[in-house]
């Protein structure tokens, strides 16, 4: 399926690409395939590029000289691509304690949207969730997919620490914090993995295009995940869902 496509410069070095401004997930596919092409058609030029819901932001190693031209290269390689390109996605069981101690929102939330606690931790943890992209803090997963039971806006006062690890819901998403900072999300649980690593190559492990599983655990198993990591036992490929 091809988009109608808005071509723009974003700054001297660097050219935005849209796609219809909604959260979809062939909208998705259509911006890691085109992304994935352009990485590869200008692997020599090293331009490094960032997506997001419905975007590309290629960012040049130098001042870009004739931007209109490169518009016109960048259209004709989008509508004139033949070859198949997959990308290449994983499914990962993310554990999850909704456990009063994580959950801190999670009574506040359910008389909210009018849903008892075990009711909302079973359809949050039930779907398949994509990840749609990777910000507005290093590692913070947008995923798609939420219950519409679920639909909750932000809080109107965000809170000044949320815990690394927490679990929320925002508007018609689910997320998770991968340091301390502030935030306005409902959090309704918590989980023990490292989601952003500097250390690591990846630093994060998941990336755009991937999918999530939520997995509720006991604040026993929970301790048990942050042992195996603290020790480095922990294995990510145990996270793994067959297709």
């Amino acid at each position: 399926m091809s988009f109608k496509l808005r071509y723009s410069q974003y700054n001297e070095r660097s050219i935005l690409i849209e796609w219809p401004a909604s959260i979809d997930e062939s909208i998705l596919k259509d911006v890691l395939y085109f992304k994935g092409i352009i990485e590869k058609k200008y692997v020599k030029q090293k331009v490094y590029i960032i997506s997001a819901y419905n975007s590309l932001l290629i960012i040049y190693g130098s001042t870009i000289d004739n931007v209109n031209g490169e518009f016109e290269a960048l259209k004709s390689l989008y509508v004139s691509l033949k070859e198949t390109y997959e990308t290449d996605s994983n499914i990962f069981k993310i554990p999850v304690c909704y456990e009063d101690e994580f959950a801190i929102d999670l009574a506040s939330y359910s008389k909210k949207i009018k849903r008892p606690k075990d009711h909302i931790i079973r359809l949050h943890s039930e779907p398949i969730y994509t990840v749609f992209f990777i910000g507005f803090l290093p590692g913070f997963l947008y995923l798609g997919g939420l219950n519409s039971d679920l639909h909750l806006d932000r809080k109107t006062t965000p809170n000044l620490n949320v815990k690394k690890g927490s679990v929320g819901i925002g508007g018609k998403q689910t997320g998770i914090y991968p340091q301390d900072s502030p935030g306005g999300w409902h959090i309704i649980g918590n989980s023990p993995l490292e989601l952003f690593n500097p250390k690591q190559n990846p630093p994060c492990f998941l990336k755009a295009g991937d999918k999530v599983k939520f997995h509720p655990i006991s604040k026993s198993e929970y301790a048990m995940f942050q042992e195996q990591i603290k020790h480095s036992n922990f294995d990510l490929k145990t996270l793994l869902i067959d297709d």
